[in-house]
C-alpha cells in the first residue's frame, strides 16, 4: 500500500529531510506537468536537499567564525595592488591550504584590504569543508591573559587551537600587556605542532613584532613557526577607505617587495599555480 501525502510527509520528517519535506509537493506538480521521469524527480529532490544543507552549514560556520563582515575574493578590488594578484592567492583558496597547515601574514598600512582578504580566504576554507575562527590579536591576548590569571588557560586555549583555520587580525594596532608574546606563542606553537593553518594581518614590519609583543625572542619564535609553512604578502596601493581623496602614496617598491624568510628556506616551499591553475577555475568572492 502506497503511503498518502501525510504519511510521506511524516516519513521525510523522520529522516530529517527538511528541504525535501518542504518542496516535494511543488516538485510533484512540476513533474506531472512537465512529464519528468521518476529518476529526474528523485535527482532534483535529492539535489535540493543537499544544496539546502550546504547553505545551512555555510551559514552556521560563518556565524561561528565571528567574521566582522562577510567578504569573498570576488569582492576584492585588485586594481590598486601592484604586489598582490589573484594568481598569488591560488594555493590559499585551495583545500590543501588547510590540510597542509599553511599560513599567511598579510602586511600593509591601514585600509589596504588585509582583513578583507583574510575573511575571504577563511570563508573559502569553510566552503571547502573546514571550520574557521576570526579574532583580533587584542581579543585573543586579553582572553588568554584573563584565563591564565583565573587558572583556566588550558581550557581557553582550546578555543583558538581547535579550528582548522585561525585568523588573527590587527597585530600591532593596539597596546598589549607584557604577557602578550607568551599568550600568542601558546596558540601559535600548538597550531604549528599540529599543522593547523593561521592567517595574521598586521600594519607592523615583522622586525618590530618584538617591541609590539614585549619579547623579542618569543616574537621571533612566533614568526619563525608561522613562516615555516607560510609566507608574507605585502599589500600596497592607497587606502580603500580614502582613495577618493588622493591622500595616500603607494607603498615604496623596496618595502612592498620585502622577502619573506621561511625558516632558512631560500625559495618558496609551496610554488604558486599559474593563472590557469586548477584552483582558479571556480572563484568566489578592505582592513
Amino acid at each position: 500500500m502506497m503511503p498518502g501525502d501525510d504519511e510521506l510527509d511524516a516519513l521525510l520528517k523522520r529522516l530529517h529531510l527538511a528541504s525535501a519535506r518542504r518542496i516535494w509537493r511543488q516538485l510533484v506538480q512540476r513533474a506531472e506537468k512537465e512529464e519528468w521521469s521518476y529518476r529526474d524527480f528523485l535527482a532534483l529532490l535529492v539535489a535540493e536537499e543537499i544544496a539546502q544543507r550546504q547553505q545551512t552549514r555555510l551559514g552556521r560556520l560563518s556565524r561561528w567564525a565571528s567574521f566582522p563582515f562577510l567578504k569573498t575574493i570576488d569582492d576584492f578590488d585588485f586594481t590598486y595592488q601592484s604586489t598582490v594578484r589573484l594568481s598569488l592567492l591560488g594555493s590559499a583558496l585551495a583545500p590543501d591550504f588547510v590540510t597542509e597547515g599553511r599560513c599567511l601574514i598579510l602586511s600593509g598600512k591601514p585600509g589596504r584590504g588585509k582583513t578583507h582578504l583574510a575573511v575571504a580566504i577563511a570563508y573559502r576554507a569553510i566552503q571547502n569543508g573546514f571550520d574557521a575562527l576570526f579574532v583580533t590579536a587584542a581579543e585573543l591576548i586579553d582572553d588568554l591573559s584573563a584565563a591564565f590569571r583565573e587558572g583556566r588557560l588550558a581550557a581557553a586555549l582550546a578555543t583558538y587551537t581547535h579550528p582548522a583555520l585561525l585568523v588573527v587580525d590587527e597585530v600591532g594596532y593596539l597596546t598589549y600587556g607584557t604577557d602578550a608574546a607568551n599568550m600568542l606563542f601558546h596558540v601559535v606553537n600548538d597550531r604549528h605542532r599540529r599543522k593547523r593553518s593561521m592567517i595574521f594581518t598586521t600594519n607592523k614590519a615583522l622586525n618590530t613584532w618584538g617591541r609590539v609583543l614585549h619579547d623579542e625572542d618569543l616574537a621571533q619564535a612566533i614568526i619563525d613557526r608561522v613562516l615555516e609553512r607560510g609566507r608574507l604578502l605585502m599589500l600596497d596601493g592607497p587606502s580603500m577607505r580614502t582613495k577618493h581623496l588622493g591622500l595616500d602614496e603607494p607603498t615604496p617598491a623596496e618595502a612592498s617587495h620585502q622577502p619573506a624568510r621561511i625558516s632558512g628556506i631560500d625559495r618558496p616551499e609551496f610554488p604558486e599555480p599559474t593563472p590557469h591553475g586548477r584552483f582558479l577555475e571556480s572563484r568566489d568572492g578592505t582592513a
